[in-house]
């Protein structure tokens, strides 16, 4: 390995580091609580080589929070992907929900927190949070229309997960994905007699 791969291989695996180290302070603690000394000491990355990689704290939240989106959505769609009955997958994504709620170190959205922390003050973070929650909704419109339902329900469907991440947020408690995929459910049930009304007007 010459000097040049092992010097990019290093600043990798530092960055990897400070990443790790920030994504849990700042979930945990909120984000302006946190300063670049506390991932410094969390990371074990040198304060020094922590301003080469992120030069300003905004850019470490930028990081943070992309990398959060990659590995949630992922975990989502593998969750989802379990399942091969159209409307099922749809009622799974609060399944997921409910078993993320139900984790001990779940301190509710992360995007949510960081847009109420710094969307005010920080354009960076607004396009992330704007970004996941596009990509989220997105997600479910295409289990929306897999499943043949009216694209109506698409809103509806992502502001019921919404209000469940929010509500388990501030409450600790899972039921919350329950309580929505009830609603769900019942939003399911009615867009498919939508549907058979509109094939078969006869249809009752």
């Amino acid at each position: 390995m010459d000097i040049t791969s092992a010097h990019g291989q290093a600043l990798a695996q530092a960055r990897e580091q400070a990443l790790d180290a920030a994504e849990e302070l700042f979930y945990a603690r909120g984000i302006q609580t946190v300063g670049m000394d506390d991932v410094r000491g969390a990371s074990g990355v040198s304060l020094k080589r922590l301003y080469q990689l992120f030069p300003a704290k905004e850019l470490l939240v930028e990081a943070y929070l992309e990398r959060r989106d990659l590995r949630w959505r992922g975990r989502l769609a593998e969750h989802v992907d379990r399942h091969e009955e159209p409307e099922r997958r749809i009622l799974a994504v609060f399944d997921w929900l409910r078993l993320w709620f139900e984790e001990p170190d779940f301190h509710g959205c992360a995007w949510i927190n960081s847009y109420g922390e710094l969307g005010a003050t920080s354009p960076r973070v607004s396009v992330q949070v704007r970004a996941h929650k596009q990509a989220f909704r997105d997600y479910l419109d295409g289990l929306v229309t897999a499943a043949g339902l009216p694209g109506s329900l698409t809103d509806q469907v992502y502001l019921l997960a919404e209000g469940a991440m929010v509500t388990a947020g501030i409450t600790r408690e899972a039921r919350a994905a329950g309580h929505a995929a009830a609603a769900v459910s019942t939003l399911i049930s009615a867009g498919r007699r939508a549907g058979c009304a509109e094939t078969d007007p006869t249809a009752s």
